[in-house]
């Protein structure tokens, strides 16, 4: 099962690492820079799953997951954030806002290609 995933991060090497890791088991990956970056290529992208950052700048994370859930058409995709956060009032607000969970940096990749696979809906 071919999987099509938007990864949204700040740092060009978090992006090389997901998409390295990820078209290695066949994924399909689109990468963007930042939370309006993202936003934007959702419709071209037409990701299973979407993984983001929380600390980003123009539009950080939080705002990617409202974006994503105010959207016609994308607003059930699955949404993992990936960051070097961990503290809990920030996964709860993540959590409220619509994100369906929450990896913390640096990533295992087999854990991470696991838990996009729990939670794509295809």
């Amino acid at each position: 099962m071919s999987l099509s995933i938007l990864a949204i991060d700040d740092s060009r090497t978090m992006r090389d690492l997901l998409r390295s890791a990820l078209e290695e088991v066949g994924f399909s990956v689109t990468t963007a820079e930042n939370g309006a970056d993202g936003v934007g290529k959702l419709d071209s992208a037409a990701p299973d799953v979407i993984i983001t950052d929380i600390n980003m700048p123009v539009m950080d994370g939080f705002g990617v997951i409202e974006a994503v859930r105010r959207s016609n058409g994308a607003g059930s995709i699955p949404i993992l954030v990936l960051s070097t956060e961990s503290g809990e009032d920030l996964k709860d607000r993540a959590r409220v806002l619509g994100a369906t969970g929450w990896i913390v940096k640096p990533f295992d990749d087999q854990r991470l290609i696991s838990a996009i696979r729990r939670v794509a809906r295809v």
